[in-house]
């Protein structure tokens, strides 16, 4: 009996580097979501970034109808491929805002001439105070904002085409 004791701390250990190897494999989901989804939106008034596009402020949800919040940069890889999937929506007739985050007027300008511009207006964020606001962790995000002004859903990363039926349902479910 006493010599299977002595073999009793190797098994522990070997217990403990097998559980610590299996949990080290499995995926983890690290995708952050808001806090606001459910809440009103946060006050804030976005000056416009181009000179041929509104603005956006917080009283613009409020007028009785859905609409989606999207926050991109220029400089992001993601937010390019999900360029055809925005132009896509937008020809459905979803209006689409922009929150353009730390970013310039020719930077996003030479964008927009690139992958398409799907936006109704675009504001600018240029310290990220109100992406943080909403709650958002990266870009691109997306928000479904009802007609009263709440947040109702939140789409963490790029919009791909199999997103689409979601979206097109959560702003049927927002009306």
């Amino acid at each position: 009996m006493r010599h299977w004791l002595l073999w009793a701390p190797l098994l522990v250990f070997a217990g403990i580097v097998a559980l610590v190897a299996m949990e080290m494999h499995q995926p983890s989901d690290r995708t952050v979501f808001s806090h606001m989804v459910g809440r009103d939106l946060p006050r804030f008034d976005l000056a416009p970034l181009l000179d041929d596009k509104p603005g956006i402020n917080a009283a613009l949800y409020r007028r009785g109808k859905p609409r989606l919040v999207n926050i991109f940069a220029s400089w992001c890889v993601p937010c390019a491929a999900e360029a055809p999937q925005l132009a896509d929506l937008a020809a459905r007739g979803v209006p689409i805002d922009a929150v353009a985050v730390r970013d310039t007027p020719g930077d996003v300008r030479t964008f927009l001439n690139r992958w398409g511009d799907p936006y109704a207006r675009l504001g600018s964020d240029p310290k990220g105070r109100v992406q943080l606001a909403l709650g958002s962790s990266g870009v691109p995000e997306t928000f479904v904002i009802d007609g009263q002004g709440k947040i109702v859903e939140q789409h963490v990363g790029p919009i791909r085409e199999e997103d689409i039926p979601g979206i097109l349902k959560a702003l049927e479910d927002a009306r």
